[in-house]
């Protein structure tokens, strides 16, 4: 038992190296911002500071969905030489509820920008506000996975993120990546955002003790 909890932890280290608490850290920044963004109970003018949090919002925001892409981490694994029972028992969930948990951040951070939405009287918007945010978040994934960038590079480097950016929508091969990532997000979302609405009735009707109508 003390064998197999030594290579457990061996492996965790080898492989992992801390990239899933760091991934799913940058995933819950957009998370965090679009409560403070979106869910307050009044409705306040959208200041400097306001919009000064909904650049980084969106800037951070393609750290959500780009969990999906840590697969290749499992693969990684599966291909390292260790045990089955480690790819089974721990491999596999923990890629499982990083990637379940950083693309439900990604789903609860744009229904909290719809709610928002319509709160403001704009809910026509909602559908259209997804689907630029699957598109940016596809660039966004692009860059982050094969490019290298990360989110303060548009701070930092704004120039070279932007040329790259330009480049990489006006190249075939990215351009055709990048619409792929967005079927697969839109669908993705759709899919999540069901799911999370009808847990969230739930247990809406759950507190006040009353049925969910058919």
């Amino acid at each position: 038992m003390q064998d197999r909890a030594f290579q457990a932890l061996e492996a965790f280290s080898g492989i992992y190296s801390g990239w899933i608490l760091w991934n799913l850290f940058l995933a819950f920044i957009p998370l965090v911002l679009s409560f403070w963004l979106f869910r307050r109970k009044t409705i306040q003018k959208r200041s400097l500071l306001w919009w000064l949090v909904f650049v980084v919002f969106v800037a951070f925001l393609p750290n959500a969905p780009y969990m999906l892409t840590d697969i290749i981490h499992l693969i990684r694994g599966t291909r390292a030489g260790y045990a089955m029972w480690l790819i089974i028992l721990i491999f596999i969930p923990l890629h499982l509820m990083a990637i379940l948990g950083g693309f439900e951040a990604y789903v609860v951070s744009l229904l909290n920008q719809g709610s928002y939405l319509k709160r403001q009287g704009a809910g026509q918007f909602v559908f259209w506000s997804e689907i630029l945010a699957h598109a940016l978040c596809a660039i966004g994934i692009f860059l982050g996975r094969f490019i290298r960038f990360n989110s303060w590079d548009l701070v930092t480097d704004p120039a070279d993120v932007l040329t790259t950016t330009m480049n990489t929508l006006t190249s075939r091969q990215p351009l055709l990546i990048i619409l792929l990532t967005f079927g697969g997000l839109t669908v993705l979302y759709w899919l999540m955002k069901q799911l999370t609405l009808g847990i969230y009735l739930r247990i809406h009707y759950a507190r006040r003790g009353l049925d969910i109508p058919d």
